[in-house]
């Protein structure tokens, strides 16, 4: 088994993670860096290959979401994320519990894992194909406080126009980042859709779209002569001119996670991510008990 790693370069508990792994694995596997992260891990094998050109059986990314995203447009090997960060909601492994990240690798070498495919939109401006997007693909002004009017089409066919500040279109994976700060609605990850939301909308109400992922999703901006930013999870920047569009559609390339559980909507038990209210697990109360009303 050949292992990869990547590490975010800015967190030490990244790279003291790092260090641990290859500890643990001694010379049950191949364990390889990305050159990102071999160059601050003397521990890992010197002149390995930046992240995009390694070849893995399974990379173990240690970070947080953005590293996860980071590595997931670069690398096409199913990764196992680990939180060494401060927002880890794709991770599988808690980096901070020792006795679950020391388990989580016992379990790599065993083979005692599943892969969780999910959705990615590919998305293109013009003739230029931009990475496929885990979580979304997000359209905005390129200026402070301006809006734009922005024309949305379904299999290039106009369907509506708005005036706002952005664009979201996510994947169900990205349904409980950004686009459900836009009032989006939460959608089960190993799903396929992506969901159409405005970020600040003028004078239209603030809902969301879900489109079944055989069509493509245009956004175009009306005006010529004003241009936007095209970020695709958070990771990077396109411009896109006035008069110009953006296509998303289904990519042919799943991102692929090493799973030890199906434990989604566990995991979002208390974070109030779900539109249900979460009681005292020390409470228990009865089908039969009296509800308070008003006086």
């Amino acid at each position: 088994m050949k292992i990869g790693v990547h590490a975010n370069p800015h967190k030490a508990k990244a790279l003291d993670l790092a260090r641990h792994l290859v500890s643990l694995v001694g010379n049950r596997a191949e364990v390889v860096a990305s050159k990102e992260t071999s160059e601050l891990v003397p521990e890992l094998s010197p002149g390995s290959e930046p992240l995009s050109r390694l070849r893995v059986d399974v990379l173990v990314a240690l970070g947080g979401d953005g590293t996860f995203l980071y590595a997931l447009q670069r690398s096409p090997a199913p990764i196992l994320p680990v939180n060494a960060g401060t927002v880890g909601f794709l991770a599988e492994v808690d980096g901070d519990n020792r006795t679950d990240f020391e388990g989580a690798v016992e379990r790599l070498l065993r083979g005692a894992y599943f892969l969780e495919e999910r959705m990615r939109i590919a998305t293109q401006v013009g003739e230029l194909h931009l990475a496929d997007a885990t979580n979304e693909v997000v359209i905005h002004t390129s200026q402070v406080a301006k809006m734009r009017q922005f024309e949305i089409g379904i299999d290039r066919k106009p369907v509506g126009r708005l005036r706002a500040d952005g664009i979201i279109v996510a994947t169900p994976t990205g349904s409980t980042s950004y686009a459900m700060s836009a009032l989006g609605p939460v959608i089960e990850p190993t799903l396929d859709a992506m969901v159409i939301t405005a970020l600040a909308p003028f004078q239209t109400a603030p809902r969301a779209v879900i489109v079944e992922p055989s069509h493509t999703v245009s956004v175009r901006l009306v005006a010529p002569d004003k241009d936007a930013v095209v970020v695709v999870d958070g990771q990077s920047e396109t411009r896109l001119p006035g008069g110009s569009q953006v296509l998303c559609y289904r990519s042919p390339r799943k991102a692929v996670f090493v799973r030890f559980a199906s434990r989604y909507f566990p995991r979002l038990y208390g974070t109030h991510i779900l539109p249900w209210g979460v009681d005292s697990v020390n409470e228990e109360v009865s089908e039969d008990s009296d509800v308070p009303t008003s006086s």
